[in-house]
């Protein structure tokens, strides 16, 4: 029995240039509008740097100060201007907490309690080990754990950069 070679695959008809003009040639639009929240002082020098790289739909701030609800929740912005806790969860689909130590606990409580009301998505970055008991890291994911419903643990700088990217804001 002789096979006919000569036919093309699906892939290779998929590649040619009759089938190109039913490509989607424009890139995929953001679909998240990201509220990344540093939670600490070491967690706001990160994202000031991360803050100056081209993101679409993201926002940076930083927790001054929050007590048991979201009202009394103080943002900042990268830039220094303040912002109210209830107008950006409005209109934010996912915020992304960044921790080094746990000086930002409360915060985190506020803000993940915040979220969950609302069912806006929460992800948590420990920026150091935080899995070596005694660190102010391993404070830091003890603090963060019921608050985010993704935590990573042992993240570095380049894994903000990184979550912000897949999360595509």
């Amino acid at each position: 029995m002789v096979v006919d070679t000569s036919l093309l695959s699906s892939c290779a008809k998929a590649a040619s240039a009759a089938e190109a003009r039913y490509r989607i040639d424009r890139p995929i639009a953001p679909s998240r509008a990201g509220r990344v929240v540093a939670l600490d002082a070491g967690a706001a020098d990160v994202l000031a740097r991360t803050a100056q790289l081209e993101w679409a739909n993201a926002r940076f701030y930083v927790c001054e100060s929050a007590g048991e609800d979201a009202e009394s929740v103080l943002l900042r912005g990268i830039d220094g201007g303040p912002a109210t806790l209830a107008d950006e969860l409005a209109s934010a689909s996912v915020v992304v907490m960044v921790a080094t130590s746990d000086a930002g606990a409360d915060c985190a409580y506020a803000l993940g309690k915040a979220c969950w009301e609302r069912g806006v998505q929460t992800a948590g970055l420990v920026l150091g080990d935080g899995t070596d008991e005694g660190t102010a890291a391993a404070a830091a994911v003890a603090a963060l754990r019921p608050h985010a419903r993704v935590l990573l643990p042992k993240a570095d700088e380049s894994d903000v950069v990184e979550l912000l990217s897949a999360l595509r804001v």
